[in-house]
């Protein structure tokens, strides 16, 4: 993810201790955070075949 429209909020050193974005990056950015800790949480699974998907269904 990019953000494209951030604005950076400095401290008195001028280093950046924060950012301003639009709501819609940060949602988009919070979306992608859950998916990658669901693939994390799975991470251990058993995988199994199309075929055998296709069985369970």
């Amino acid at each position: 993810m990019t953000i494209t429209h951030g604005q950076y909020v400095v401290n008195e050193h001028g280093e950046k201790v924060a950012i301003i974005l639009p709501i819609e990056e940060y949602e988009k950015m919070k979306e992608d955070l859950h998916d990658l800790a669901i693939v994390a949480e799975r991470r251990n699974e058993k995988t199994f075949s199309l075929e055998e998907m296709k069985r369970r269904l």
